[in-house]
């Protein structure tokens, strides 16, 4: 066959959609077996925390420790990428850096356009020549939520260009359901973990060292 020809094939739509529905299986993964998954990498971290929304916690999901397996992100976000399989995306954002990750793989299942905010200055912007389209159906995705304080940067974002916010999945909701988006949204596991305010902490009062962990801290 003409080489021509056989690019022409490998790059139609009808491929692509059955290269993507290839990867997934049809079950959400199991509550218990993504559990295993982090405690396996030793990505379930327990000790005293404070989260990039400024809460105290005793535990914290360092996904970057899962991700770094081919097989765990390929898994995990493909939970995410076969729940918007249907939603005509035509772009995934994410928050950077633990959000990156996902994003891009994410993108890449999907085969959409895929970028990524960062902070600057406190503040989550568009930089390196990324830009979002008016009237782009737009999926956010996050690593983990807890107050949603980036995702919702992110849809602010969404909304001043003038696209459309098609959802927002995440691999970890730390918030149980509690945290909600004006949008379609998905998280592969849930869970209610404790957090504290600062000033109500009851493992500062016992004099427990507070670790930053993420990309700003010490994990």
């Amino acid at each position: 066959m003409h080489i021509n020809r056989l690019l022409a094939i490998f790059s139609s739509p009808f491929l692509a959609i059955l290269y993507r529905r290839t990867l997934w299986t049809a079950v959400k993964l199991p509550k218990e077996q993504v559990l295993d998954i982090f405690r396996e990498t030793k990505a379930l971290l327990e000790g005293h925390f404070r989260l990039t929304s400024g809460l105290h916690s005793p535990q914290y999901f360092q996904c970057a420790r899962v991700l770094q397996y081919p097989k765990y992100l390929h898994l995990l976000c493909g939970e995410i990428a076969k729940h918007f399989e249907y939603a005509d995306i035509e772009l995934v954002i994410s928050p950077a850096i633990g959000g990156v990750v996902v994003g891009t793989e994410v993108g890449r299942m999907l085969q959409v356009r895929t970028i990524f905010a960062e902070r600057q200055e406190g503040k989550m912007e568009l930089r390196r020549g990324f830009d979002i389209h008016p009237g782009e159906r737009v999926l956010v995705v996050e690593d983990v939520v807890t107050t949603g304080g980036s995702v919702f940067e992110i849809v602010d974002l969404v909304k001043k260009a003038d696209a459309r916010l098609a959802g927002v999945g995440y691999i970890v909701d730390r918030s149980n359901g509690k945290i909600t988006f004006d949008a379609k949204h998905f998280s592969v596991l849930q869970l209610d973990v404790v957090t504290y305010k600062p000033e109500e902490c009851p493992l500062c009062k016992e004099g427990l060292p507070v670790v930053k962990p993420g990309s700003r801290g010490n994990y």
